[in-house]
């Protein structure tokens, strides 16, 4: 039985059994700022579990794409030498929001192993928690597993909780015996140890209790349950395959890597490793960058490129000296595009991203590997025992260097590498990641508002249409969101109405401003947030008499900024369909704010837009405004809007019904926000910048209506100072300037030239001042320079004349700093090299610095230190 035909199995068997086949969330976890990424089945139910929002259905069924390279899951370094271990793997689950309970999730598991996948009973163990005596009742009565097949064990393996606090529960665990020969001694047994004979296909969870702060537990008014069994495990059991890498999920692709590496599998251990390696990370990055992550140097984007280059590396260890990731990133679309149709709408986009990063790190490790060999020339000639961990880690972190490459290239010389320094250095960066980590970047804000939410306070959205309406009071807040009855003149706090037009943050939108008036006070609007689908909260402040809980309120938006935001809202959907007009299919939203005073829109593209193109994406939106088209907005089914060819955006959560935004002719789109009544409203469309955010992302900012008239007369007041400047007609100005630029370049050519011809001078005038230390010549001096090209061409005339000995220049620079030059002829690299020397010396001048052994350089923060950095070097020599 093919993977495939589990997880069809599995959700058609939850479905016949009442559940909702609910699709994948993305890797990307929307709601749950804590997670970097989606790491299981549950994370998209989260709020539901919470009781912060509530679904159409009560029983939903999954399969979710994972993720787990971070937090308590971070076991990189193992996949690929392991057989279970994986970045990316899929976790079938069902779930239930307070509907059935222990007794029928133990039926259904049982059930759907035993008579689904025909896995033979007398090879099946349990485990459950070791005072969930009900559990173990169960397992008996419902699913007739015999008591000594029946393991209790103790918190750490059969307790889940969501976090310290919240929703927990004890869980049950399946196991299957794969056999004898797959034990680690005589000892083996179930939560006895790690090894893969007892091998754990699923767990059940039995949400019950929620607990506090204290550790206290209370039982929940409506138990749920979590379940989730990874794919992957699962098909290795069926299948008879003693590895998940064995599996047809893997085979193909380690057997096409192979091919093209011209290795085989199964011949070497290492070659078995790199071969796995990369086809657990080739889907990793496919499905990353399928869901809007691309490479960069923080948070996710890091995170993707290190699998990039982990794979890489492995790559070179079996002779792929070319790019080739992005060939099976291709593999992984072919095999998996049927259950992810979003891999193959992202397919020429994604491998264009991923060669693009395979040749800039080609590169990289080139030159990573040009430093290990210099560092190993140096250890060598100044007779060090071994590389530094503060070396080894640089090459990680810097060149994405594995340590056991280093390790590699430095054993066969005899070098050893100090591995605990590397760990100390490793567990500092962990320490340093985790303190800067502040989650996905999603506002939060259903925690303030949580009581409302457990309480099911609804409020009815009134303002797609009007910007006034009437609405009781039923719920103040304070500003630190404690219940009120009343709110008084001065203070602040949050208000919410069973009906609002009002419109709440939302979809990349700013929530509206306005006014709330009652007969016995009033308040003003600050801001309006949507904490849950059907809750708006306005954040007020009372600036006249009281407002009471249970008042009549008369809402009012502020119609200008309703409808400022309102006309950048629908450009915003006119813009998203002309750069697809422009620059090809490949470009979708990655984000977008939404206010009153201007769009922002952020979408996948890998290069910079050209001017060119820039005008005629300009050209199409005010096409569409001009034409004045209607604005159709209508609620129909999510499959049916789908089935129409309407975008839905990324991230972005649908129910059951949604609305549907058409401009017809020029676009549709899933939306909620606030939209005009026809294109004209807009009025007229520019774009203010268009600039990089991310590798592979693009932003464009840009004003509609009265801000953009207000831009182009600010464009042309500058014009007209610049006419003023120039002395020339507005036809003139780019020739005049174009003219001035290259006067200007040719004078700064002149003044390189003279400064070039001084230094040398100067650096025959310096030999006089050249002092010896014991029994080295030494140049130690403060220099002038108007550049660093100038102060190195100082540094090459001494070295000319000084052809054994140590130089160094420290010259202030003029924003206040200081630029420090050393040089060492290679006689003397066996009592010191440059690099060791600006270590030091570099210090009392505020900085640091590195570079060659013949050669290092080093900027500093503090000029009144270079006299203490001229007699540090010169003490340095003379005890060496």
């Amino acid at each position: 039985m093919k993977a495939a035909e589990i997880r069809s199995r599995f959700l058609k068997y939850f479905e016949a059994n009442g559940h909702t086949a609910v699709d994948s969330s993305t890797l990307v976890p929307k709601d749950d700022p804590s997670l970097l990424f989606t790491n299981a089945g549950m994370v998209q139910f989260k709020k539901v579990f919470l009781g912060q929002e509530k679904r159409a259905y009560v029983r939903a069924t999954t399969s979710q794409k994972c993720l787990r390279v971070g937090g308590k899951h971070n076991d990189l370094e193992n996949v690929g030498r392991t057989a279970r271990h994986h970045t990316f793997f899929e976790m079938l689950g069902n779930f239930s929001f307070g509907d059935y309970f222990k007794a029928e999730a133990i039926r259904l598991a049982w059930g759907f192993i035993t008579e689904e996948l025909k896995l033979p009973k007398d090879k099946l163990y349990v485990s459950i928690y070791k005072d969930d005596d009900e559990a173990g009742e169960l397992w008996q009565s419902v699913a007739g597993v015999a008591p000594e097949r029946i393991f209790r064990l103790g918190e750490k393996d059969n307790f889940w909780s969501m976090g310290d606090t919240g929703p927990c529960g004890p869980c049950s665990e399946i196991y299957v015996d794969q056999g004898a020969d797959m034990a680690c001694g005589p000892e083996c047994g179930i939560g006895k140890c790690d090894c893969d004979r007892y091998l754990e296909i699923w767990n059940l969870v039995f949400m019950q209790f929620d607990q506090t702060a204290d550790g206290a537990r209370t039982a929940l008014p409506r138990p749920s349950i979590d379940t989730g069994m990874g794919l992957e495990r699962i098909a290795a059991v069926v299948q008879g395959k003693r590895s998940n890498f064995e599996t047809d999920i893997f085979r193909a692709l380690i057997d096409f890597v192979a091919d093209k590496a011209k290795v085989k599998y199964h011949a070497d251990k290492e070659t078995d490793t790199a071969l796995q390696v990369i086809a657990d990370h080739s889907r990793s990055i496919a499905f990353l960058i399928t869901d809007q992550i691309l490479p960069s140097n923080e948070g996710r984007g890091y995170v993707l490129r290190r699998l990039i280059r982990r794979a890489f590396r492995f790559g070179r260890l079996i002779g792929l000296i070319d790019p080739f990731l992005h060939e099976t990133a291709r593999q992984v679309v072919a095999h998996m595009c049927d259950a992810y149709p979003e891999l193959l709408s992202n397919q020429e986009f994604m491998t264009k991203v991923i060669r693009e990063e395979e040749e800039r790190f080609s590169q990289t490790l080139d030159k990573g590997l040009v430093l290990l060999e210099d560092e190993l020339a140096r250890i060598k000639a100044a007779g060090e025992a071994g590389i530094s961990g503060e070396f080894a880690f640089k090459l990680y972190d810097t060149f994405g260097f594995p340590l056991d490459i280093v390790n590699d290239v430095a054993g066969k010389l005899g070098v050893f590498v100090d591995e605990p320094g590397f760990m100390a250095c490793m567990k500092e960066q962990k320490t340093r990641a985790k303190k800067a980590w502040k989650g996905s970047g999603e506002k939060d804000v259903a925690s303030m508002f949580q009581s409302l939410l457990e309480a099911g306070t609804k409020t009815r959205f009134t303002g797609s249409t009007s910007f006034e309406d009437q609405g009781r009071i039923v719920a103040l807040l304070s500003g630190e969101g404690e219940a009120v009855e009343s709110l008084e003149q001065g203070q602040g706090g949050w208000l919410v109405a069973a009906s609002t037009p009002f419109y709440g943050e939302s979809g990349g939108q700013e929530g509206d401003l306005g006014e709330v008036g009652t007969e016995s006070g009033g308040a003003d609007v600050l801001e309006t947030l949507k904490p849950a689908p059907d809750l708006t909260v306005h954040k007020i402040f009372v600036n006249e008499g009281t407002l009471t809980n249970g008042q009549a309120a008369t809402l009012s938006v502020n119609a200008r900024t309703r409808l400022a935001s309102s006309r950048n809202h629908t450009t915003t959907h006119l813009l998203h369909a002309a750069l697809r007009q422009v620059l090809g299919d490949h470009v979708k939203q990655s984000g977008s704010l939404v206010g009153p005073e201007r769009l922002r829109f952020d979408f996948t593209h890998i290069a910079p837009m050209t001017p060119e193109e820039i005008a005629r994406v300009e050209q199409i939106v005010n096409r569409a405004i001009l034409d004045n088209i209607p604005v159709g907005r209508e609620f129909v089914s999510q499959k049916e809007a789908v089935a129409r060819g309407a975008t839905a955006l990324f991230g972005e959560k649908y129910g059951e019904t949604v609305c549907l935004v058409e401009v017809p002719g020029v676009s549709m789109e899933l939306c909620g926000g606030t939209h005009l009544v026809n294109t004209g409203q807009a009025g007229s469309f520019v774009v203010l910048s268009e600039t990089g955010v991310a590798a592979g992302i693009r932003r464009i900012e840009a004003a509609t209506g009265w801000n953009a008239l207000n831009h182009l007369h600010g464009l042309r007041q500058e014009m007209s100072e610049v006419q003023a400047v120039l002395k020339a007609r507005p036809e003139e100005v780019a020739a005049r300037t174009k003219a001035m630029a290259a006067q200007v370049k040719s004078l700064q050519k002149e003044v390189e030239r003279l400064q070039t011809k001084l230094a040398s001078g100067e650096g025959g005038a310096r030999m006089a001042e050249v002092e010896e230390i014991a029994g080295v010549k030494v140049l130690a001096v403060k220099a002038e320079a108007a550049s660093i090209k100038s102060l190195r061409d100082q540094m090459d005339a001494l070295k000319s004349k000084l052809p054994s000995g140590v130089a160094m220049l420290a010259a202030p620079t003029e924003d206040g700093k200081v630029t420090v030059l050393i040089a060492v002829s290679k006689d003397l690299h066996g009592k010191f090299t440059a690099p060791a020397l600006i270590k030091d010396v570099a210090v009392l001048v505020g900085g640091s610095g590195g570079g060659r052994p013949d050669m290092a350089q080093a900027g500093g923060t503090d000029p009144a230190g270079i006299d203490k950095a001229i007699a540090k070097l010169k003490d340095l020599v003379a005890n060496a």
